[in-house]
């Protein structure tokens, strides 16, 4: 425990592990886990003693309970050596560093990075400082390391074989930390054995009577800690034990019961009442501002340096640090009584000096004043709200939260107030904390006093996303929002407010209440952003309203890194109904892990959907499939059933495409029996979508004309409906092959009337083709077909590219022969093949055959082959173990298994767990033949 490191006592297997674990040449991480006080810290640092004597160059970091809240504290203690050198990598990765770190160094440039994007950036930086001499990273007191940084810590040390990088993590046993699900090794460091006891006590106290020294091996249990300072608080004034009922004790009886860190607390908290007011005062400051164990070596004014305090140097409170002469707190018990003595004025005349220490950095200084300030400030509610948009904008929702509900507590004025409490609320929903933001707003309400707005946003998106409840939201919503018109409710809430109403129509697809929404949004006038105007025209009827949108949209996308996440997926979605989506994904791409682990977990479900739909569109649908499957995990997980029963829809979908129709009818029945009931026209639509789409696949025509119908007659498309004009070569080509030419024909002359071609390039190539299905001549047929084949965009759209050319080749070969079809048809059997899309493939095949052509040889397997890991799992979940049990002995996170199962369910073309035995007996006798 002191900073001279004495030789440790017993301890040979946790010795000897670390040896191993030190001079292995691979790299490798290793959890040590133990109680208070059990020497966890002495192991640590003979760890980096050996390390030393090695070779390798070593760094240090603690995990402080004062900084767990603030996002990426922890990981700025390891990096700040390593960002520090004069060497810097020209690969990107200093601009991921910059824009996680920026407000603490006075910069923030480039994309706020994921989880994964920032460790692969992290492993990169420690091979480059690997490259000269072999690396130990230490973490003591992990159990306090914020989320953000422990999530990254977890991410790396996963991830180190082949690398010269170790790292080693000392963690407490009574304490809950993100390492827990991290599936790293672990040493467990137990109490030392009687014998090993008693030889360290002996050392390190050799003049105790018997007496003395029985009771200190018994109460001691064998925690070094307790061996070391029990001697000192036993015995009375002048060296004697006290005695009470027989037994020695300190001063006061010590309660019956109290644990043995309660004890160490209460012991150090003599020694701290012992000392002069000033020095007190000083370790204070260190306490509050997270001075831990040893010095961190960070840069200068990063934290609180403790001065003038030889006195609790002389205590046994304080060690100096050899390396830096820092004073550092001997054990962080020490520093948890420093802070439980003072008095809560002491506390906060600290933190109010503290906040002035930390006048350049943002989120310390608003840490600190929140913690200062007693009655509204207005300044010092200024300065959480601005900490609280600097968190949010680098994924820190969470923290984001509780910032701003303390900005809204310090607030001056009702209005002040009745805002930052709105946009804690909002934040926290869009954290899929829904239950949170109720009740933030319910505490911002008082008796009797009608609901405010801000707090009718929370429970109809409570509702809303949660229940798919659009008829009763739609109603409250609306009358918050006139209530909203004139009031003195801040802005944003309103704003707030007329985007909610426009998702929940959105879900709705009701023309009615769409045209009642259009009127008011019209009555608000000025009120209304630009920006939602553009929500209101797209996201309502894209073919009527949104064309005219498409340029702000696209240009939007220089505009992303700025905007919070919430913004960019609303953005999106106007993308997705002008098919300008891909255009948005890579960023979407390297947000969505951010936002899903720390950041807004709801936001980041919707950029899954987004994600998901643009792969579907632009063919990669394997990976689509895995996008699903995570979703719908996520959805179910945090009850957002809305999301869970999309992430079914999209799933159906995708599964009609790759023509696994059994599973896209039991998903689509799923949908609809909990759509139709709640008036969500949205899912509906998509439902008949599906049955048309798994109808055209089957070749059962008349099926999939009576779904297409169902989403809007032929000749029209109908006003609200999104489906409509995308369901457009299903409508015609089942009305084709079901005898009904002249109700194609009319269909596809109203989509080029209804000007199709100019709202999206997807538009454009199916309209073009719907017209060359249904041209009278075939030299209109083949003109439009070329116009719909040169179409820039086509090739993004691979699957209604196929189809197009699949139906042209067949027109083809009735009018100008076999020959000259196969150049039609061949590119549209490969796609089809290609992609997956079974139905479609076979079609295909049957026209080459007719064609006098071979038909391609197959490269997709019926059933994709499992991974090995998705294979031990099902093996695993066949043999009736549960999750839970599954990841205990693959040292994988129970959602991890779950996220394994569901890519492995379509690959044996099952749905349930239930019928995992039998498809894997399958599996393994198509392997054996």
């Amino acid at each position: 425990m002191e900073s001279s490191n004495p030789p440790l006592v017993g301890r040979e297997r946790e010795q000897a592990a670390i040896a191993a674990f030190v001079t292995s040449a691979a790299g490798h991480a290793l959890v040590l886990r133990g109680e208070t006080g059990v020497g966890k810290t002495s192991l640590l640092n003979h760890a980096v003693a050996l390390a030393e004597r090695e070779g390798q160059s070593v760094i240090r970091a603690a995990g402080v309970e004062a900084e767990s809240e603030l996002p990426y504290a922890g990981l700025h203690q390891f990096l700040h050596p390593l960002l520090g050198e004069a060497a810097q990598p020209d690969d990107g990765s200093r601009a991921v560093f910059d824009a996680v770190f920026g407000p603490a160094v006075g910069r923030a440039e480039g994309d706020p990075p994921s989880v994964m994007r920032l460790g692969i950036a992290l492993l990169g930086l420690l091979g480059r400082a690997t490259a000269r001499q072999p690396l130990l990273v230490v973490l003591d007191d992990g159990q306090w390391l914020d989320d953000s940084s422990a999530d990254i810590c977890g991410f790396v040390g996963r991830r180190l074989a082949g690398s010269r990088m170790k790292l080693l993590i000392a963690l407490r046993t009574d304490l809950a930390s993100r390492f827990d699900t991290a599936a790293l090794p672990e040493l467990c460091v137990a109490a030392l054995p009687d014998e090993d006891a008693a030889l360290l006590l002996d050392r390190r106290h050799p003049a105790l009577d018997r007496q003395l020294r029985r009771t200190v091996l018994e109460q001691a249990r064998g925690n070094p800690l307790a061996l070391l300072e029990l001697p000192a608080h036993l015995a009375g004034p002048a060296g004697e034990p006290t005695v009470a009922d027989g037994q020695p004790v300190a001063g006061p009886v010590a309660p019956h019961g109290m644990s043995l860190p309660r004890r160490l607390q209460q012991l150090y908290g003599a020694r701290i009442a012992a000392l002069d007011d000033t020095v007190r005062a000083e370790l204070l400051l260190g306490a509050l501002d997270g001075v831990g164990t040893r010095s961190d070596g960070g840069p200068p004014g990063a934290r609180y340096r403790m001065r003038e305090a030889d006195e609790a140097v002389a205590a046994g409170l304080l060690d100096v640090d050899p390396a830096t002469d820092d004073l550092t707190f001997r054990h962080p018990l020490v520093r948890s009584a420093v802070v439980q003595l003072a008095t809560p004025n002491q506390r906060r005349a600290a933190h109010q000096q503290l906040s002035r220490f930390h006048r350049e950095n943002l989120e310390r200084r608003a840490t600190h004043l929140a913690a200062a300030t007693v009655d509204p400030d207005e300044e010092a509610a200024g300065v959480l709200e601005a900490a609280a948009g600097s968190a949010t904008r680098r994924g820190g929702a969470l923290a984001a939260v509780a910032w701003l509900t303390r900005a809204a507590e310090l607030s001056e004025n009702h209005t002040d107030r009745s805002r930052r409490l709105s946009q804690a609320a909002f934040v926290a929903g869009h954290a899929a904390r829904l239950g949170q933001a109720q009740r933030i707003l319910r505490a911002g309400c008082t008796a009797g006093q009608a609901e405010p707005p801000a707090a009718v946003l929370a429970s109809a998106y409570q509702a809303f996303y949660q229940d798919g409840d659009v008829r009763s939201t739609q109603r409250q919503v609306t009358a918050a929002i006139e209530q909203s018109r004139g009031s003195s409710e801040p802005e944003e809430v309103l704003t707030r407010l007329v985007t909610l109403l426009l998702a929940i129509n959105q879900y709705a697809g009701e023309s009615g209440t769409w045209e009642r929404t259009h009127e008011l949004l019209a009555s608000l006038g000025g009120l209304v952003t630009g920006r939602t105007r553009i929500y209101s025209a797209v996201w309502s009827d894209v073919l009527r309203y949104g064309a005219a949108c498409a340029e702000a949209v696209e240009r939007a996308t220089t505009e992303l890194p700025a905007l919070e996440p919430w913004e960019v997926t609303r953005l999106a979605v106007a993308a997705y109904h002008l098919d300008l989506l891909g255009r948005f994904r890579p960023y979407l791409q390297r947000v969505v892990d951010r936002e899903l682990d720390t950041g807004a977990a709801a936001s980041g479900m919707v950029m899954l959907h987004l994600i998901m739909l643009d792969q579907i569109a632009v063919g990669e649908w394997e990976e689509a499939e895995e996008t699903g499957q995570r979703v719908l995990a996520l959805a179910s997980e945090h009850g957002h059933e809305l999301f869970a029963v999309q992430s079914r829809a999209y799933l159906a979908q995708l599964s009609a495409l790759r023509g696994q129709l059994g599973r896209a009818r039991d998903l689509q029945a799923e949908v609809d029996a909990w759509a139709r009931p709640r008036g969500l026209g949205f899912l509906t639509q998509l439902a008949d979508s599906v049955g048309a789409t798994a109808a055209l696949s089957a070749g059962d025509y008349e099926a999939a004309y009576l779904y297409a119908i169902g989403i809007t007659p032929p000749g029209t498309f109908r006003p609200y409906t999104y489906q409509a004009s995308r369901t457009l070569l299903d409508l015609v080509e089942a009305a084709r092959h079901s005898g009904r030419v002249e109700q194609a024909r009319v269909h596809a002359l109203a989509a080029r009337d209804a000007g199709l071609p100019e709202v999206s390039p997807r538009l454009a190539l199916i309209t073009y083709g719907a017209l060359a299905m249904t041209a009278g001549s075939d030299a209109e047929a083949g003109e439009l077909f070329a116009r719909a084949e040169a179409h820039p965009e086509a090739a993004r759209f691979p699957f209604e590219l196929a189809r197009i050319r699949l139906a042209h080749g067949v027109r083809v070969r009735h009018v100008r022969g076999r020959v000259a079809a196969r150049q039609y048809l061949v590119p549209a059997a490969e796609a089809f093949e290609r992609l997956g899309a079974a139905g479609w493939a076979e079609r295909a095949r049957a026209e080459l055959r007719a064609a006098g052509t071979a038909p391609p040889r197959t490269s997709t397997p019926d059933l994709a082959p499992l991974t090995w890991q998705e294979r031990r799992i099902a093996d695993l979940a066949a043999g009736g173990l549960t999750n839970k049990e599954i990841g205990a002995r693959m040292h994988l996170s129970p959602r991890t298994v779950s996220s394994h199962l569901y890519r492995a369910f379509p690959k044996l073309g099952i749905t349930t767990r239930a019928a995992l035995r039998d498809a894997l007996s399958r599996t393994e006798a198509v392997s054996q033949a």
